[in-house]
């Protein structure tokens, strides 16, 4: 069955596809009034839906029966240093598939992607919609924010006050097995931040700013991984021994 996002706010008797959405619906997949689609509010609530008017900018709905979805602990962000060409997308796209609560773009000394002010929102949109994507394919009710992308010294002065595990995929010596730390935890953690760098890794001054936030350093084994491989093994990692 296909399924669409309809933010929480629009559910209940006027409940409405507009946008995108709708224009999907219609359109491109060419349902029809009277069919049967699923509809998720990107917190955690789904509910199958039927289609009762169509009109050229908005679909009219009944909403059935709701259900609700626990989130995964822990809360999973992926503080992420851009990569260059399309890897983004597909890093925005998997990290949902694994259950990512909040992805956040960097940019780093080494990045080799360069993003202007001017450029940085229009960036975010397209990943979240990338994320939006993924979680209609995957079944995911909970919609990943995707934030700006943000410089790295300015976002690493700020996480020294964040709570719950902070981790860094480090090349650097003393760097722990990633299996080692997870399973050194007390419990399951609420929170766990992932920090993944660009090629090239992180400077040795970016490695010790997120040490000095509290960052631990984990390796993710002896062979040098690319970094969409990385960060598909930190999340997978992640949810695997917390699932």
């Amino acid at each position: 069955m296909a399924r669409f996002h309809l933010p929480r706010e629009c559910w209940g008797p006027d409940a409405a596809l507009t946008g995108d959405e709708a224009r999907h619906l219609s359109q491109v997949l060419r349902v029809r009034e009277g069919g049967h689609i699923s509809v998720f509010d990107g917190a955690g609530s789904s509910a199958p839906a039927e289609v009762v008017r169509i009109t050229k900018h908005r679909v009219e709905l009944r909403i059935g029966e709701i259900g609700h979805s626990d989130a995964h602990r822990p809360a999973v962000l992926l503080a992420q240093a851009v990569p260059k060409g399309k890897t983004m997308d597909w890093i925005v796209q998997k990290s949902v598939e694994l259950g990512v609560a909040e992805i956040q773009p960097l940019i780093t000394r080494n990045t080799v992607v360069q993003v202007g002010d001017d450029e940085a929102p229009k960036k975010r949109e397209k990943w979240q919609r990338v994320a939006l994507e993924a979680c209609k394919q995957c079944g995911q009710n909970f919609l990943p924010a995707v934030a700006e992308p943000c410089d790295f010294a300015a976002w690493i002065a700020g996480a020294g006050e964040m709570s719950g595990v902070k981790l860094i995929a480090s090349l650097a010596d003393g760097a722990r097995p990633f299996r080692e730390v997870l399973r050194d935890l007390p419990g399951v953690p609420d929170a766990v931040t992932l920090l993944i760098g660009p090629e090239g890794d992180f400077t040795p001054e970016e490695t010790s700013a997120a040490l000095a936030a509290g960052f631990v350093p984990v390796t993710l084994g002896d062979i040098v991984l690319r970094v969409e491989t990385a960060s598909l093994f930190g999340m997978s990692a992640l949810r695997y021994e917390f699932a």
